[in-house]
């Protein structure tokens, strides 16, 4: 994958590249997350809010508070299964390229 290496891939597209990268991160999560074989009590939150962020993306300019909540659903969920920690990190990564979380 060209963004292993630090470059990116031309599509000439006008998509924000930070949508790209959420859409990838949450696709990677949701693969990641159909291939665990264990149940725990909170899969389907992470399942439902995953869903939500994929369609966040499709819209092409996703709301960042509903990003940051569907965030700390799904790490609420999924938080102590650690194989899908650097699935969860990408995630989280993915939707701080929307900016910080506003100061209180």
């Amino acid at each position: 994958m060209l963004r292993s290496l630090g470059q990116r891939s031309v599509t000439g597209s006008d998509e924000d590249p930070r949508v790209a990268e959420l859409r990838t991160a949450v696709s990677r999560l949701r693969r990641e997350l159909a291939a665990h074989p264990a149940e725990f009590p909170d899969r389907g939150i992470a399942e439902d809010e995953l869903a939500a962020l994929a369609a966040m993306a499709v819209t092409g300019m996703p709301e960042v508070p509903r990003l940051r909540r569907s965030l700390l659903l799904i790490a609420g969920s999924i938080g102590s299964v650690s194989a899908l920690a650097a699935g969860l990190a990408g995630v989280r990564s993915a939707v701080e390229l929307f900016g910080e979380p506003p100061r209180r």
